[in-house]
């Protein structure tokens, strides 16, 4: 399966719309919108990040097909990734495919990601391209209504 990313048209708002309220996905993401079928929220949200400098939005394609998306954004030292992937690609290495070309077209570092504690197949991706646990946290997760743990990692080269 070949896996690029590309700048984030207009067009792959709705795609991205549908994977994020995947019932599955919001709660292994667990750190979600308040309210994951606002369409109004994800579209204000959509536009405010693709209007900021200094963030590296990206929809991620296999096969030509979107699947999902990719940033980095923060100020330098506190840059952090996130990325979503629809779930019937999960497993596929699509993600860290994605991560890995993301991190080479930002290649400031260190570079941080948050993960929610029990999200082993994130836990993973991140792993594989280099990031090592450097913190524990707790924080609000609104797709289970609870505070939970989450583990803070970072790549420093």
């Amino acid at each position: 399966m070949q896996v690029s990313l590309r700048p984030v048209h207009d067009s792959d708002l709705p795609v991205f719309f549908r994977q994020m309220n995947d019932l599955e996905s919001v709660r292994m993401a667990a750190f979600t919108a308040k309210d994951p079928a606002d369409r109004d929220a994800f579209d204000a949200h959509w536009k405010r990040i693709r209007a900021l400098p200094g963030v590296l939005n990206r929809t991620v394609l296999a096969d030509g097909d979107v699947v999902g998306s990719a940033a980095v954004y923060g100020d330098p030292g506190e840059r952090e990734v996130t990325y979503w992937i629809d779930r019937t690609y999960w497993g596929k290495g699509i993600a860290t495919a994605a991560l890995r070309d993301l991190l080479a077209e930002a290649p400031e570092r260190p570079v941080h990601a948050r993960v929610a504690a029990d999200n082993a197949g994130s836990r993973r991706v991140l792993e594989k391209c280099g990031f090592r646990i450097t913190g524990h946290d707790r924080g609000f997760a609104n797709a289970r209504g609870e505070e939970i743990d989450e583990l803070v990692l970072t790549l420093d080269s």
